[in-house]
């Protein structure tokens, strides 16, 4: 717990206030401790007994790792989030990927069908730095921008390029600059209070 909150400290997000003033609960799951049956009892007693209105699990990695087939996962997140659907809960899934750039990339688990929005991160090489991006590749209901965006996490704000159109191949790790730019990018920021 203590390095989450050093990171979000550094970052500008006093989580720690929010969890000190009971409006954030933080609960740490060792998958060796605890079964997945045993996990999605423990998210539906918080919902039904601390009126919980949001749910983050970071990471489904460790959840699949304490699964013995990858198809019994897909069943308790399936009942899961179906669940907390019903109850009106808005839940965050994290799942990370193996490898850092380039094809090699995988993800242990495809949840993409149980999932109404997707977005997708992805770090990628351009004039000699490595730097993320971030794209939304699904969202079931209604339109969304389709556009690949550097992005930019700082001191109090998170900051999103314009649309990445000078480079094509962003989201394999290793793009080609197509354009008629030089692969830099023009920032917008979202300031946070």
């Amino acid at each position: 717990m203590g390095s989450l909150l050093r990171r979000t400290r550094g970052l500008g997000m006093d989580l720690e206030r929010h969890v000190v003033s009971g409006h954030m609960k933080l609960d740490q799951i060792d998958p060796a401790e605890m079964s997945p049956g045993e996990f999605v009892e423990k998210v539906r007693t918080a919902v039904e007994s601390e009126k919980v209105g949001t749910i983050v699990i970071d990471s489904l990695n460790g959840f699949l790792q304490s699964m013995t087939g990858e198809q019994f996962l897909a069943l308790h997140l399936h009942e899961l989030l179906a669940y907390l659907n019903n109850r009106g809960v808005l839940t965050l899934m994290i799942v990370a990927q193996a490898g850092m750039i380039g094809n090699s990339m995988q993800t242990p688990v495809d949840v993409s069908y149980l999932a109404d929005n997707i977005f997708v991160l992805r770090y990628f090489e351009a004039q000699g730095a490595v730097r993320p991006a971030i794209s939304m590749i699904k969202k079931r209901s209604g339109g969304h921008e389709r556009t690949i965006r550097e992005l930019m996490l700082g001191p109090n704000s998170i900051t999103l390029g314009e649309p990445l159109k000078d480079f094509q191949g962003v989201l394999s790790g290793i793009p080609i600059l197509v354009g008629q730019g030089n692969g830099n990018a023009v920032y917008s920021s979202v300031q946070r209070d």
